[in-house]
């Protein structure tokens, strides 16, 4: 019998091993879906760009000045929520930073002043950017940035309000709108044919939409108007201190008006009333 040859043994192949990477998984429906990691929303990066501040008050004067450095009369701090300690600010024209701490050497200081309402700040004044921005206390109290976006839609706001309003002043009855003008008017409205009365309406709308809204949604207006009618008619008899109505033709009080309170405005809200609604329509009647 044959001998049978040893069968050579084959190196064992080396096999690389892949170092694997742990990726967290949830199990939904038997199907695997990896976890995405929240990433932090990016902060907004400061636009380097020519800015232009306003104030906000009714009244402009020619030149203001506001403080650029702290002095006890007017603080200028800035509280840093990341170290929790308030930092003091000013404007130094030969520094890149408008906090002091930061402000090595000498410091030059500059003065802060709005012309004619507005003040205009080139980029390269970096330092008074930021410091009008980012950290000046009166920001928001007497003057804001002014930011072209914001005022587009401040402006579509406005043209919303007053179409609204040319649609409330056109569709208005002659009583209605003789209610309104008198609350802008007074007595004068009295004078106005009912054609004036609509014309003055629509530009009233048109001019204060906000105030012509509250106005026309206000069930007390008309009451308030029918109050002045009925006085300046003989109707109705206001004291002279103005404290108390009467019927005019026999003096016989109506109501007191609360202190501190337009007596028109109580008499509205005394017709809402069981015993106020009685002298209401014995008022219209007397119109009619």
């Amino acid at each position: 019998m044959a001998n049978k040859k040893p069968v050579a043994k084959k190196a064992a192949k080396e096999v690389e091993v892949v170092e694997q990477v742990f990726v967290p998984t949830e199990i939904v429906k038997e199907k695997v879906i990896p976890v995405k990691e929240e990433l932090e929303p990016a902060k907004p990066e400061w636009e380097i760009k020519d800015r232009i501040y306003y104030l906000t008050g009714r009244h402009t004067p020619l030149t203001l000045t506001i403080p650029g450095k702290h002095t006890r009369k007017h603080a200028l701090l800035y509280f840093d929520p990341k170290t929790g300690k308030q930092k003091e600010i000013r404007y130094a024209t030969n520094h890149d930073s408008p906090f002091k701490e930061d402000q090595k050497g000498e410091a030059t200081m500059g003065h802060i002043m709005f012309m004619n309402g507005d003040l205009r700040v080139p980029k390269e004044k970096q330092n008074l950017q930021k410091l009008l921005s980012l950290y000046h206390p009166l920001k928001g109290r007497i003057y804001e940035e002014f930011d072209p976006v914001e005022e587009a839609y401040d402006d579509l706001e406005m043209l919303d309000l007053q179409t609204d309003a040319a649609v409330f002043a056109r569709e208005m009855d002659i009583d209605d709108a003789e209610a309104i003008l008198r609350v802008e008017m007074g007595s004068a409205v009295n004078q106005l044919s009912s054609k004036e009365i609509k014309r003055d309406l629509r530009l009233f709308a048109n001019a204060n939409p906000e105030l012509f809204l509250e106005l026309a949604q206000d069930e007390n207006v008309g009451l308030r108007n029918t109050a002045i009618k009925a006085t300046e008619a003989g109707i109705l008899a206001l004291s002279q201190d103005q404290r108390t109505f009467s019927w005019a033709s026999n003096g016989r009080k109506l109501m007191s008006v609360p202190f501190d309170e337009n007596p028109y405005s109580a008499m509205a809200a005394y017709f809402k009333t069981d015993e106020g609604g009685e002298v209401f329509r014995s008022i219209e009647k007397k119109f009619n």
